[in-house]
């Protein structure tokens, strides 16, 4: 039941602290004496605002947003969790929750959420909910016009409860209607592992919330029983979690003893030092880290670590940069803060965080430390490594842009509602390591799409008008415009050229969404990996043992 709070209740708690505050601090402590000022301030004006407003205040609204805005102003890890949002937090913090396991996503042209991924085993899976599945009623209450977030919220609940669920499902006449019990949803750990081509093993760590750790070892472990000789960990698009996970992990490939991570605060009991406790696994095992923009916080700690000791080759893009450490603190009336009290710092001494919060801009906004601000640091071996922007790869690979057409394509759900209408003509499909996307499946994709009066704008469109509009207001559109309109004609809207010319793209994130509808993640991950660069990278490294050892020396010698 969710709790309201008076006016009064929340007045006279603040007010009595900040006069007892206020009392008790001498005047020479100006700091002290400011904090109680403003504290005092404070309650009198949303007193007075009580009292005078033309119009009555809703109490946790008002006061809810200025503590909002007061913590986003620190940075956008402290946050506050009244007593109502506290599942909100447990699940960040156990990477679980209680709910049906599925992905939901909003049709703009029905006004409704609908089923978009459920998780393999899971009880949106279990029951028999599909991609595609439109949501009707929770236990009769209709749905329509809720959005994404009021629906995300009526599914989830206490572990062990139960509801009726109406779905309407693409292809079917009458509605359906399922019992699902909720219960803890823990996203997989790792989705998916595999021992690859040339004894080369694959693990995807999804997240360092909850225990992976010893998921990896069991996994680590039944790969190199297959054979294995080197070993690709994908931490791409791992936010991070628990930091005690990333160093048990490290500690499966590094010696016994090893700093991985020290964290400096404000407070002593902020400065802690991680150190691996127990005997590796395997120090000897040649690997690659795969990481991206998306690898954050804990991720950043696991590759940074084993990058310092030089015992991986990072490859990919720079990753995230998140290099500060949040704790909870218990707050009254059953609520909790998680705030930022320290700094990490991975073994070489680098902090990796890129955004400096205490030193914005005059207008409030913050900017990424210039890479000509940072500090050189040195690996175990005397790599040269940078501090103040996230871990640098040792290979960068290059990121393909999505196409315009295939943003608009996603954004309009051409895609999604392709893969629905396939998955009603085709009970099964072939296995995700062997399944491809046919020509005549792809002939009928652009015709559903051309007949679907699908629109989109082109940039070069966009920028070619800009541009006449710009040489018009400096006076040279009279001499350019014949010039002008043979570039204009070139660049007419044609969806064929562009659905021909950008099929490789399409056709790929086509057998993307079919596969997972089948497959679940697993299956995705599976058909990401046929042209995946990053791994393709990795495999080329890891077959050639020479330049494996070089990527890990330092560039003189």
């Amino acid at each position: 039941m969710r709790k309201i709070f008076t006016l009064r209740n929340c007045i006279i708690p603040v007010v009595a602290a900040g006069i007892v505050a206020f009392l008790s601090f001498k005047p020479s402590d100006d700091r002290s004496f400011q904090i109680a000022k403003n504290l005092d301030t404070f309650s009198s004006i949303v007193k007075e605002l009580d009292l005078f407003y033309v119009d009555t205040l809703n109490p946790d609204k008002t006061i809810r947003e200025g503590i909002d805005a007061m913590l986003y102003s620190l940075d956008p890890y402290t946050e506050y969790y009244p007593e109502e949002d506290r599942s909100e937090l447990e699940q960040m913090l156990k990477g679980s929750y209680g709910g049906i396991g599925s992905v939901i996503t909003w049709n703009p042209k029905l006004k409704r959420s609908m089923i978009a991924e459920p998780y393999e085993g899971m009880p949106a899976a279990t029951v028999g909910l599909k991609a595609g599945d439109v949501l009707m009623s929770i236990d009769g209450e209709d749905l329509a016009g809720k959005d994404n977030q009021k629906v995300s919220e009526m599914l989830r609940g206490q572990i062990g409860t139960g509801f009726r669920l109406k779905v309407q499902r693409p292809g079917t006449e009458k509605p359906l209607e399922f019992d699902i019990v909720r219960r803890s949803i823990q996203l997989p750990f790792i989705p998916y592992y595999a021992a690859m081509d040339n004894h080369v093993g694959y693990i995807s760590l999804s997240t360092f919330s909850g225990n992976p750790s010893k998921e990896f070892k069991q996994d680590f472990l039944e790969l190199k029983k297959q054979g294995i000789t080197s070993l690709v960990i994908d931490l791409r698009n791992n936010g991070g979690g628990l930091l005690d996970e990333a160093v048990e992990i490290a500690n499966f490939f590094l010696p016994r003893g090893k700093v991985i991570v020290s964290t400096k605060g404000k407070i002593k009991q902020a400065d802690n030092v991680y150190k691996t406790l127990r005997e590796p696994l395997d120090t000897e095992i040649p690997i690659v880290v795969l990481v991206n923009s998306g690898t954050a916080s804990a991720s950043e700690i696991l590759s940074g670590a084993l990058q310092d000791y030089d015992r991986a080759v990072i490859v990919g893009n720079r990753t995230f940069g998140k290099g500060l450490v949040q704790t909870t603190r218990v707050l009254p009336y059953g609520g909790t803060m998680k705030l930022t009290t320290s700094k990490y710092y991975i073994p070489s001494g680098r902090c990796v965080q890129a955004i400096d919060y205490k030193h914005r801009n005059p207008d409030g906004s913050v900017g990424r430390i210039p890479d000509s601000l940072t500090t050189v640091f040195r690996t175990a071996a005397g790599r040269e490594v940078r501090d103040g922007g996230g871990v640098t790869p040792d290979i960068t690979v290059k990121q393909e842009k999505m196409p315009n057409i295939l943003y608009y394509l996603i954004n309009d759900n051409q895609i999604f509602d392709y893969a629905t209408q396939y998955c009603l003509k085709h009970d099964a499909i072939a296995p995700a390591e062997q399944f491809a996307l046919t020509d005549a499946d792809y002939a009928e994709f652009k015709e559903k799409v051309k007949s679907s009066g699908f629109k989109y704008d082109q940039q070069s469109e966009k920028l070619l008008q800009n541009l006449k509009e710009m040489a018009a207001f400096e006076g040279y559109m009279n001499d350019a415009s014949d010039e002008f309109a043979a570039l204009e004609k070139k660049l007419t809207h044609n969806l064929d050229h562009d659905l021909d010319y950008f099929a490789k793209d399409i056709k790929s994130v086509l057998a993307l969404e079919i596969v997972k509808r089948y497959y679940y993640q697993r299956g995705g991950i599976i058909e990401q990996l046929k042209e995946d660069n990053g791994v393709k990278e990795a495999m080329q490294l890891l077959g050639d043992p020479e330049k494996y050892q070089a990527k890990l020396r330092p560039a003189n010698e």
